[in-house]
């Protein structure tokens, strides 16, 4: 027996697609997808780039992640300013900012989620958890 239950497009706008819906978006959270077929987690996608299935539901990260790839950015700022690689505790690699002395952020240092978005370039802000000591650098 067919019920209606309401509008199509907003059952399917929800979490169980895997769509992230910014109106609902957090400052404080990042919010990555998870293939339901094999697991694997993402950022901001459409299909999954293992199994290539639609089927994603949406999952809050703890905001925990390592420094993969740092590097310094002159262009197009007024200032140089860090861009990096974090891969997550999930799993998912994303790209954002790392706050801190621009030549004190190497790979491997531990970071976390400072801000979801970055007001001026829509990134992640991160911070680094603990200072390393580097006392050749």
């Amino acid at each position: 027996m067919y019920s209606y239950t309401g509008n199509v497009a907003s059952q399917a706008a929800g979490s169980a697609a895997g769509l992230l819906d910014p109106a609902t978006r957090d400052a404080e959270t990042l919010l990555f997808q998870r293939c339901t077929w094999c697991g694997t987690s993402m950022y901001h996608r459409l299909l999954c780039p293992v199994c290539q299935g639609g089927d994603l539901r949406t999952e809050r990260s703890e905001g925990t992640g390592t420094v993969r790839h740092a590097t310094v950015v002159h262009r197009n700022t007024p200032a140089a300013r860090n861009v990096s690689l974090v891969e997550m505790a999930e799993g998912f690699v994303v790209r954002g900012r790392v706050m801190g002395p621009l030549i004190g952020i190497h790979s491997g240092d531990r970071v976390r989620l400072s801000t979801a978005k970055d007001p001026v370039r829509g990134e992640p802000v991160f911070q680094l958890v603990d200072e390393p000591y580097r006392a050749w650098t």
